[in-house]
């Protein structure tokens, strides 16, 4: 997301310790609050080092890529010099272990300069303190990645949750875009307080549900469908 993508690029978070900023890996917070199987933040785990690893060694040196992986699902981030290695990375992701989708983000071009990176990390920490801050929204099931401005939330949220966050993020002062990877579930799932939630069918959310009374200086929000 994370929802701590990572996101340099994609930033991670779950909204109080243990965050990584700026880092490959994503957020994972405390299975006492991660609506994650203590399972699935295990696997999330190993598929992150085991894509970045492969990545590395397939770009040697020539990009840069960024993994954020959240109940199996995957964020690739970052720079390569060719539609070609974008291709091939999106492959290796998609051949792991446990890997369930991959949402190939990567861009082709020169590797972001480090001043940009930089302000992703800091945009990351402020849209994580804007998140922790905001009523309804459960911060420790949210991983947080930003890349070249664009924040990426991805979590296991209800319908409500997930639009008060993307209206949250999006209202954060540098943001260019908020693109959500919400898996949505229901409200009954996370009743009580259970601290894991049972996955219902995915709700596609839109950018005018995220949005439903933007400011004038909020940024855009793009919802893409998790399967």
């Amino acid at each position: 997301m994370a929802l701590c993508l990572a996101l340099a690029g994609l930033g991670t978070l779950a909204g109080c310790a243990p965050l990584v900023i700026g880092g490959a890996a994503a957020t994972t917070a405390s299975v006492a609050t991660d609506r994650r199987t203590a399972g699935e933040q295990l696997e999330d785990k190993t598929i992150q080092i085991k894509i970045s690893n492969d990545l590395a060694k397939m770009l040697e040196n020539r990009g840069r890529t960024n993994v954020v992986s959240y109940a199996g699902r995957v964020l690739l981030l970052g720079d390569v010099p060719t539609e070609a290695d974008k291709q091939q990375a999106e492959e290796i992701a998609s051949k792991v272990e446990h890997v369930r989708q991959v949402y190939n983000q990567i861009r082709v071009g020169d590797i972001t300069p480090l001043s940009v990176r930089s302000n992703d990390t800091w945009l990351t920490t402020k849209v994580t303190s804007a998140l922790i801050n905001t009523q309804g929204v459960p911060t420790r099931t949210i991983s947080v990645t930003t890349e070249r401005g664009i924040v990426y939330l991805m979590g296991k949220l209800t319908s409500t949750e997930a639009q008060i966050a993307a209206k949250a993020a999006s209202g954060v002062s540098g943001v260019n875009k908020v693109v959500t990877l919400f898996d949505i579930v229901s409200p009954e799932s996370v009743a009580g307080n259970s601290g894991q939630a049972a996955p219902v069918t995915s709700v596609p959310t839109t950018s005018s549900n995220h949005m439903s009374e933007p400011t004038p200086d909020s940024a855009e929000v793009q919802a893409i469908p998790v399967q």
